[in-house]
């Protein structure tokens, strides 16, 4: 599973990388984290409002904070998907 965090270096941003990072431990197995700072591949997302979470190429949350439990669970949903 890749997980991308969009945001241009905000501390809303950084917070959002480092609970991704708490939610992986959390759930466990292999997932990659990146951060992606790069306005252009943001917008490629269509995302507006930073900070912004995507999972395996599909935005699940911009614009807000999300707690290691919120993510857990974009995770759990994003896996029984594919």
């Amino acid at each position: 599973m890749k997980i991308e965090i969009l945001g241009t270096g905000c501390a809303k941003c950084k917070s959002l990388e480092e609970v991704a990072k708490q939610a992986v431990v959390k759930a466990g197995g292999f997932h990659e984290v990146k951060k992606v700072e790069d306005i252009v591949e943001i917008m490629n997302y269509g995302v507006m409002s930073t900070p912004a979470l995507v999972i395996d190429g599909v935005v699940k949350s911009s614009g807000k904070m999300l707690s290691v439990d919120e993510v857990v669970a974009f995770m759990t949903v994003a896996s029984n998907e594919s």
